[in-house]
């Protein structure tokens, strides 16, 4: 049998599906040339890739899903000349030829890129309820839970890929696409390790999973940025070597706050908050009162002309149209608390502050319908700014702490953040407490069991 039948018949009876094996098929079912054998037996760059597919298993992967013993078996036939009537040189080459591929793009792909898609995987994970049901069939509509933006692979990194076989490029290329980074380089020693407990293994190989997602904007590359872990319900805002911690609140299991990095761009004092559509029809409709409304000084805003409802006029009913806004009024009492913090992002979700404040006593602060609301917002302010003056900030806690606001002149409404402050809304189960040492670990639940869908999806396609 000719080595092109051999890799044929291997191609018919391959089902796997990840991207990098559909691209191994396409590759050789488009006749493509050999890559890691010629007239000379087979290239020194298989026992390159061999050494790297080796060590697969200290990163808490089944070896078999990378062939190595099948690879390891072919490269010593051939490297001994040990082929017979059992061990077909053909079949060998064919063999190799094939399964070099295959696993040299899988692991090429994961490596650089991460071996999950988290923008696919953590977007299919809550469905949407349609708007009103009917008899119809419609598309599972999924609500959008990452939005960072990241490398993937494409048609042009394949094609580079498989290019490096043939230009003898495989030793460096590997080495330039190892995810770089200590959190990175720490993690994958505890995986090493194979030490502790089931549940922290799993942990440690979801978190190495994240280190290795190439993403366009990391906290590390600003000296001064803010980050959110949803798990540990905390926020960290860097200034160089100050840093400010502070308790946060976030949304709900079913109402999670979406990951996604931008920039505090502005923050507005005693904000009137218009009530989301979603609030209004899951919860105020069902214990909406004039009365409630006077007290929480809500209101209702004809959205066509602007003008403020007479309440006798205001029914249950009238909530559920959209041409009417629900709105509370800024100052105390008021959802938003007396200062919130804006930036762009699909979600129309922000950090804020909050009128209730007794959540941040308990240990699960997952109470938000996704917004993030700062247990320490007028310390959160002046860490944004970049004027710290003392009149400044004495007019910034007037505004945030006086009910009747009768000095004009110390009034502040909105404040533009100049340079705007790098936010990151993230999500780890083990983080770095003190540096980036093994001692130094926290952990954290799933709380939205993102950690769960990333292990299904490792465990399936690598175990």
């Amino acid at each position: 049998m000719e080595v092109r039948n051999v890799i044929d018949s291997l191609i018919r009876s391959d089902k796997d599906e990840l991207a990098a094996d559909i691209r191994t098929r396409k590759y050789y079912r488009q006749e493509g040339n050999f890559l890691w054998i010629n007239r000379h037996g087979l290239t020194s760059q298989a026992d390159t890739l061999l050494r790297y597919l080796q060590t697969v298993g200290e990163m808490g992967f089944s070896p078999n899903r990378f062939c190595v013993k099948d690879i390891q078996n072919d490269i010593q036939i051939t490297r001994e000349m040990g082929f017979d009537e059992a061990h077909p040189i053909n079949h060998v080459f064919g063999r190799l030829e094939y399964k070099l591929t295959k696993a040299y793009l899988r692991y090429a792909t994961g490596q650089r890129f991460g071996y999950t898609n988290p923008s696919f995987l953590l977007n299919r994970l809550d469905t949407l309820k349609p708007h009103r049901p009917d008899t119809i069939r419609r598309p599972v509509r999924y609500r959008g839970l990452f939005d960072i933006k990241m490398d993937l692979p494409d048609d042009g990194f394949y094609q580079m890929a498989l290019r490096k076989i043939e230009k003898d490029s495989v030793p460096v290329f590997l080495s330039e696409i190892q995810p770089a980074g200590t959190f990175y380089r720490e993690l994958a020693k505890e995986v090493a390790a194979k030490q502790g407990s089931k549940d922290w293994q799993a942990k440690l190989l979801c978190n190495m999973e994240r280190a290795r997602w190439r993403l366009k904007d990391y906290p590390q590359k600003h000296k001064k940025y803010i980050m959110v872990n949803i798990p540990s319900f905390h926020l960290m805002a860097v200034d160089e070597k100050d840093t400010l911690t502070m308790r946060i609140g976030c949304g709900t299991t079913e109402t999670k706050t979406p990951l996604l990095t931008s920039t505090i761009k502005r923050m507005d004092v005693n904000p009137v908050w218009i009530v989301p559509r979603s609030i209004i029809e899951k919860d105020m409709i069902h214990y909406f009162s004039r009365s409630y409304c006077k007290r929480r000084g809500f209101y209702v805003m004809d959205r066509r002309t602007g003008k403020e409802l007479n309440m006798n006029q205001v029914h249950a009913g009238l909530l559920r149209d959209p041409m009417y806004a629900v709105v509370q009024r800024g100052g105390k009492g008021n959802s938003l608390g007396r200062l919130i913090f804006r930036f762009d992002n699909n979600f129309s979700v922000y950090l804020h502050d909050t009128s209730n404040r007794d959540f941040f006593k308990q240990q699960n602060r997952g109470v938000s319908h996704g917004c993030v609301r700062v247990e320490k917002p007028f310390e959160l302010a002046k860490f944004i700014l970049k004027d710290k003056s003392e009149k400044f900030l004495d007019n910034l806690n007037y505004c945030m702490t006086t009910d009747s606001l009768n000095d004009k002149k110390r009034i502040i409404h909105s404040i533009k953040v100049e340079p705007t402050v790098p936010l990151y809304l993230a999500y780890y189960t083990i983080y770095p407490t003190k540096g980036n040492t093994p001692a130094g670990w926290s952990e954290y639940p799933d709380v939205y069991g993102f950690d769960k869908a990333i292990y299904q999806y490792l465990i399936k396609n690598y175990r």
